[in-house]
């Protein structure tokens, strides 16, 4: 079978270094989902297809260096003022500095946190917000430009059914076979359970997931269909006892 190919591009000074290269998720599956026993007694998700797909297809980035994040702390502003503040620092000055990249300019990918009226602010904005304790987003520098073939995107979201239970990212979808630039990554903070938050995200740490698609483009249709047609569906996917999915429906993807 044909294989695409999705290209991770840093500099020659960073790749030589050989740490915490991107790699295919597969290789980042959890121990608790190891353990899982799938019987006819307890019919866990390791019996699950869609689960594990999700769990194991795309390529996954970690951490390129320790993240120390404080989150919601109390602080005292210049005008002696009680504030929820947050903030994070990276163990070198410039958090690229390793990468080749001088963030001592006035550009965009200097900019290491994003406002919340970039989200529409307290009043009416995006729900994850309040999540996020309305305070500024912080962001995670990547050193990797990434790249797929024409027509081909990228979906970017936590590990899907393995994320940290610390902070997700901003899903988001790129066109990588034209988008020429390192991709940085805001991140929410799950103040849902950590109300404040006062962490180190450890290098090497996996945060995002890569899920390269090919541009289509679609068009929604509603049908119908008889009773008797669901109704033997049914029957023939209950003939077994485990695997019903797996056994007639399922196909193996490849990510390497």
């Amino acid at each position: 079978m044909f294989e695409r190919v999705i290209e991770f591009i840093a500099p020659k000074n960073y790749v030589d270094l050989k740490q915490d290269y991107p790699k295919p998720i597969k290789l980042n599956i959890p121990e608790w989902y190891k353990k899982l026993n799938y019987t006819t007694d307890l019919k866990t998700v390791k019996g699950c297809m869609p689960f594990l797909d999700a769990l194991t297809f795309g390529y996954v980035l970690s951490m390129p260096q320790d993240m120390s994040i404080l989150h919601n702390v109390d602080n005292t502003n210049e005008e002696g003022e009680k504030i929820k503040d947050c903030f994070h620092k990276f163990p070198i000055d410039a958090p690229r500095a390793m990468f080749g990249v001088n963030l001592n300019d006035s550009t965009e990918s200097s900019v290491a946190y994003h406002h919340p009226n970039q989200l529409g602010g307290k009043e009416g904005g995006c729900p994850i917000l309040d999540k996020n304790k309305n305070l500024p987003v912080h962001k995670i520098f990547n050193p990797w430009i990434i790249k797929t073939p024409p027509g081909y995107s990228c979906l970017f979201t936590s590990p899907l059914n393995n994320n940290d239970d610390r902070f997700n990212i901003i899903p988001g979808i790129v066109d990588t076979d034209i988008f020429d630039r390192e991709i940085n990554f805001p991140i929410i903070i799950n103040g849902d359970k950590y109300p404040v938050l006062d962490t180190i995200l450890k290098k090497g740490t996996p945060y995002v997931q890569i899920i390269p698609f090919k541009r289509d483009n679609w068009k929604m249709k509603i049908s119908s269909g008889s009773s008797d047609s669901f109704k033997f569906k049914h029957l023939l996917f209950d003939f077994r006892f485990l695997h019903n999915y797996k056994s007639d429906f399922w196909k193996k993807k490849r990510c390497t």
